[in-house]
């Protein structure tokens, strides 16, 4: 005895993406980029979809859902072959496409895994702190909360991205003395102060230029020696054997640097220092550029 319901033997449109879980829009997509053949028209001119046309679209459904590229699904199944061999064909050109996506897979979790990493630092760090190398905030672990200003880790930053971790983890050295002597700082300040005020109204022969140049050279000088007393220098030479114990292969190519110039690191790419000079700008007057000389030619008369 046969069942009261007979199955259709083709259905629309509609109902063939019904039974497959997607819509009339996407099935018309699949046949304009040549995954899903065109079906035959009924009288009426709409399309008919068969059993092979249901199976076909269940197996790109799935390959779809699995994030196998609609171009690769249809590359896979634009199978030559005979007829008796055609299904495994097909399957070896799907694994090919599985295999190439799990390797992209793979990647994008390592990605992932990375990015989070990433966040969890800035988050554990403060947002700021968290965008230096672990090399650098290493070193400014041990200093008081909020010690540390904001311009203090601009300018760290803007030194890792040209000379590497190992460069911003010295210059570190400079800011834990400020943050830890408040007369240092306040010394620091008035520096900063005398030459901000150098601005475009101030000529370069402008008496101003060569005094704040001696003050900038006798405030470094005192740094320097401060450091020096202090043992942060000592510091700044356990940095470099912890760097090449770190990075052996870097420490036989040359204390970290490639011909090039380029800055020591891993996990980034650091600029010449000379290309840097052209690509970070800063708003100095000529007057502040003149008195940056003179304090440099100063320095130099002392060595």
């Amino acid at each position: 005895m046969y069942s009261s319901f007979v199955p259709p033997r083709q259905v629309r449109i509609g109902d063939a993406a019904a039974f497959v879980g997607t819509t009339p829009r996407a099935i018309r997509h699949y046949h304009e980029i040549g995954l899903l053949p065109e079906p035959v028209r009924g009288g009426d001119g709409r399309r008919r979809y068969g059993y092979e046309d249901m199976i076909r679209l269940l197996w790109i459904r799935r390959t779809a859902d699995a994030g196998i590229a609609l171009d690769d699904i249809r590359d896979a199944f634009a199978d030559p072959a005979p007829a008796d061999t055609a299904g495994a064909a097909g399957d070896d050109g799907i694994a090919s496409i599985l295999e190439r996506l799990e390797e992209t897979l793979v990647a994008q979790e390592g990605e992932l895994r990375r990015q989070r990493t990433a966040v969890q630092r800035m988050r554990t760090e403060g947002s700021r702190m968290g965008l230096l190398s672990d090399f650098v905030t290493g070193r400014l672990k041990s200093l008081p909360e909020g010690s540390l200003r904001q311009a203090d880790l601009d300018t760290l930053l803007v030194t890792e991205r040209i000379l590497g971790p190992l460069g911003a983890a010295v210059q570190a050295g400079r800011f834990i003395a400020l943050a830890t002597h408040p007369d240092l700082r306040e010394e620091s300040d008035r520096v900063d102060a005398a030459e901000e005020a150098l601005d475009d109204t101030v000529a370069v022969d402008d008496p101003r230029v060569a005094r704040v140049a001696a003050e900038r050279h006798a405030f470094e000088e005192a740094l320097h020696a401060f450091i020096e007393d202090s043992g942060l220098a000592a510091s700044d030479d356990a940095l470099f054997d912890s760097w090449d114990a770190l990075h052996p292969a870097a420490a036989d190519e040359g204390a970290g640097a490639d011909e090039s110039g380029r800055g020591s690191g891993r996990g980034h790419e650091f600029m010449n220092v000379i290309e840097a000079i052209g690509k970070m700008p800063y708003d100095f007057s000529p007057a502040r550029l003149r008195c940056m000389e003179l304090a440099e030619e100063l320095a130099a008369h002392e060595v």
